[in-house]
């Protein structure tokens, strides 16, 4: 085959970065493939508005049938985003023989099950490196050159607004509202930020990653997800005193019979690699049995960074084709069969170290109070901050615990709250204190 003709849905930010690559690299990919890569068709609502990049005459169409039942084209890549209609394009392409390559990570970890089956009934492939990580090469590295490594655990800075946010609070001091309404002025975040935000984003991808890592499914609706709205200027100055950085960490470990899928600010500590972490950047740090500690670090998003992961995958399906067809390796780098029914473990059953941070009146015995509560649930404290500088007729206790199960926190704080010394909810982060 001299030519593999490429089809795409979606002409926005990313696709334009496609389209980019294939324009400016195509001597380059067509040295390592053997072949010649050839972007066929390009389906959008929108085909009037200038992209800043040249097409050929019959390239552009609204008619997204023209690609993904395109009898000529090979590789079908979707950058749509969101569940529909891109869910129905990609099932329609694969029941056309299409292979697939996306950067949806919504869809993939929502609905990716189903369109997984559909594409092993038909022997197809679905890649989707782009959906995680931008362009650090993180599903890649799991699914082959760690591959015959068991993951302990699975940790990652994975959304790149987020992180803008917090660096930005650690080094100036600012608080969230402020910062969030910088990030959407440099474009940073979205109009509606909620998705990156709140976790979600976050938990989409580390969905992903734990199913590659452990060789499961995970139920999406399983992930406990928390988001950065309530971490405070006061609260990293605090962490910052203790030694540790403050990060939106999504983490997935796994412990045989059952893993766990989590993603909420979380205190690290400063001599950790992933507090080094900053800005729009991401990072994973996968744990493997023989490879032992492995961090990659990259642009988690933008134009260029994203197209060089989706071209990745398309060069890499384009292989298969040329070596006969049939996808090399399995999607979610396991064996369909091979794939196990693990639980995620419940919120209430993780085990943490905790910051925790109580309001309180201006009186002798609160401190007493509060560790007499924490010690009836088996909680004990590590070290505790009483800062100087106090409100009128309140004060801050700060203290960090040993390590504790979060069902025990969870009924502490109910009766320290019920205490008339705490003025206000007390302030929880979660801390990971994982060797460096």
């Amino acid at each position: 085959m001299s030519t593999i003709k490429v089809g795409l849905l979606g002409f926005g930010t990313i696709g334009t970065g496609v389209v980019r690559n294939f324009q400016r690299n195509s001597e380059i990919m067509r040295q390592r493939l053997g072949s010649g890569l050839e972007l066929t068709k390009i389906a959008d609502l929108d085909i009037d508005t200038d992209r800043g990049v040249q097409l050929e005459s019959g390239i552009l169409t609204s008619n997204v049938d023209e690609v993904i039942a395109n009898p000529e084209i090979d590789i079908v890549i979707e950058l749509i985003g969101g569940y529909e209609p891109a869910k129905s394009f990609i099932l329609k392409a694969i029941a056309n023989g299409k292979h697939i390559v996306t950067a949806n990570k919504a869809l993939m970890a929502i609905h990716g099950q189903e369109i997984i089956a559909a594409a092993n009934k038909q022997g197809v492939t679905v890649m989707f490196e782009a959906a995680v990580g931008g362009g650090i090469p993180i599903i890649s590295s799991i699914k082959e050159n760690l591959c015959s490594n068991e993951f302990s655990s699975v940790l990652g800075i994975l959304n790149g607004t987020c992180n803008f946010i917090l660096t930005k609070m650690t080094d100036e001091g600012s608080d969230f509202a402020p910062v969030l309404q910088e990030a959407q002025d440099l474009g940073y975040a979205e109009a509606d930020p909620t998705f990156d935000i709140e976790g979600i984003d976050t938990a989409h991808k580390i969905a992903l990653l734990s199913a590659l890592c452990f060789g499961t499914s995970v139920d999406f609706e399983q992930v406990y997800v928390e988001g950065i709205t309530k971490v405070s200027a006061v609260d990293i100055e605090f962490a910052d005193q203790m030694g540790y950085k403050i990060k939106l960490l999504a983490i997935g470990k796994n412990h045989g019979d059952q893993i766990e899928v989590r993603v909420h600010p979380t205190m690290i500590p400063k001599t950790y690699q992933l507090a080094e972490i900053n800005g729009v950047f991401n990072a994973v740090r996968l744990v493997g049995d023989f490879a032992g500690p492995t961090l990659l670090y990259g642009s988690g998003a933008g134009m260029d960074a994203t197209a060089s992961a989706v071209m990745g995958d398309v060069i890499a399906i384009s292989r298969d084709i040329k070596a006969g067809g049939k996808p090399r390796v399995p999607i979610m780098g396991y064996c369909d069969d091979q794939i196990k029914a693990l639980p995620i473990m419940a919120m209430s059953e993780v085990v943490s170290h905790y910051y925790l941070r109580f309001t309180t009146a201006d009186q002798t015995s609160v401190l007493a109070k509060i560790a007499g509560c924490l010690g009836s649930h088996n909680i004990s404290i590590q070290s505790m901050l009483q800062p100087e500088e106090r409100e009128v007729d309140s004060v801050s206790i700060v203290l960090m615990t040993h390590e504790a199960k979060e069902a025990d926190i969870a009924a502490a704080l109910v009766e320290i709250e019920k205490l008339d010394v705490v003025l206000q909810p007390t302030c929880l982060i979660r801390v990971e204190n994982d060797p460096v």
